[in-house]
């Protein structure tokens, strides 16, 4: 009896399998809907477990600082072409300042002819061009106007970039102060350079010098250039290069501040330039080491108040721009040996190697422009120098700055 019971529960048990097997291939869009389903929802939740993307990140920074580093080559332009303006005597070719009206110069002879016509009712062509021929203008007109539309193309490197990055937010709170900072700046730095250019302009009854600008302008000027290249160098610098990891040792952080004064110095050394630029005083004493025949000229204290020697005495200005530029060369030199003691990350060697170098070529090209009394390529050469020094050394700082918190 149980073992043809078994064999009926069996059989009974194959056939309705069998059935359900029949009816299971009947139906395939329930099984590749079940698995659709089954892979929207490990979808779902995987979506759920990734954070979004943040903005600002890592990859917007690079891009903020790919824009500062190509902002501040332009603001290198700007400098060498205004130093370049300085050295054949354009500066005061152009004399009204229109923020558009001058984008155009004059196209037909009557145009260049009025503009000549202008620039004939002031002191530079009265006492220094009087015999001038409107060829001659059009040199130095050209001269001064593509250093006024460099200026402007840096505006807008500036300001048009910052409209759109605000606006895609990628900027921090942090980095929205600095780039209006960076964007007024450059509104200064225009204002600025006309402030100078109107001190050439004005009418000296009293004096029968050559007419040139004043040179705490032109400081003035140059200065407000170097602390817009210096400050959008080293904002692009930190956006872009990753700090090292260093301990924060007693040598170390010596070597930082020991940085952050050759700095300053070299600062100090490109700014006392502009003061010998307004001055003429590279043609004062055309000799080196010696002052003429003697360490310490005799006229180094000839004005009075003797204040006023520094900044209006041409001898004195000279002897200032050789002492910082002996102690900048100094104190490169000593921030070589130091760093050699020490053990730090390679590209931190490159960068302070390469400043050392840098040093002495720009100290070389500085005596060599003097003894050969002021020659305009070499001239512009040691101008440019100046900068190249000072982006080095704002290199080093990025390689030394410590990691943040």
């Amino acid at each position: 009896m149980l073992l043809p019971s078994l064999r009926t529960l069996v059989s009974c048990g194959c056939r309705n399998a069998g059935r359900g097997f029949q009816q299971s291939n009947r139906t395939p869009h329930l099984r590749q809907w079940l698995a659709k389903r089954s892979q929207h929802s490990i979808t779902a939740e995987a979506g759920a477990n990734t954070a979004p993307a943040t903005v600002p990140n890592a990859a917007t920074n690079r891009i903020l600082g790919r824009w500062l580093l190509g902002c501040s080559g332009l603001v290198v332009g700007a400098v060498v072409l205004g130093g370049v303006t300085r050295l054949t005597e354009s500066g005061l070719s152009m004399v009204d300042w229109h923020l558009v009206r001058e984008m155009k110069p004059p196209q037909t002879r009557a145009e260049w002819e009025a503009e000549f016509a202008k620039y004939r009712q002031f002191p530079e062509f009265k006492i220094m061009n009087h015999d001038m021929t409107l060829p001659e203008f059009k040199f130095i007109f050209y001269m001064e106007w593509g250093h006024r539309m460099w200026g402007r193309l840096v505006g807008l490197a500036y300001v048009l970039p910052t409209i759109y990055f605000w606006k895609k937010g990628y900027f921090n709170r942090s980095m929205k102060g600095r780039a209006l900072g960076l964007c007024g700046f450059v509104f200064f730095q225009g204002l600025l350079g006309w402030y100078m250019v109107k001190s050439g302009l004005e009418e000296k009854p009293e004096s029968y010098d050559v007419p040139r600008v004043s040179q705490y302008r032109l400081s003035a000027h140059l200065g407000s250039a170097l602390l817009l290249y210096c400050a959008s160098l080293w904002t692009g610098l930190t956006l872009m290069v990753e700090p090292h990891k260093l301990a924060n040792t007693k040598r170390l952080n010596q070597l930082r501040r020991f940085a952050k004064g050759t700095v300053g110095l070299v600062f100090l050394t490109a700014l006392s330039g502009a003061f010998v630029a307004g001055l003429d005083a590279g043609l004062v004493y055309n000799s080196f080491p010696l002052m003429g025949d003697r360490w310490i000229p005799d006229d180094l204290l000839a004005f009075s108040p003797t204040l006023k020697n520094f900044f209006e005495n041409p001898t004195t200005v000279q002897f200032d721009h050789r002492v910082l530029a002996i102690s900048s060369l100094t104190a490169i030199t000593g921030l070589y040996m130091f760093s050699r003691r020490m053990m730090l990350p390679r590209r931190a060697k490159i960068a302070i190697s390469c400043l050392t170098a840098m040093a002495y070529a720009q100290v070389a090209l500085g005596i060599s422009t003097l003894l050969l009394y002021v020659p305009t390529p070499l001239a512009a050469t040691h101008q440019s120098g100046s900068v190249a020094l000072l982006s080095l050394a704002i290199w080093v700082l990025a390689e030394l700055r410590k990691v943040a918190k």
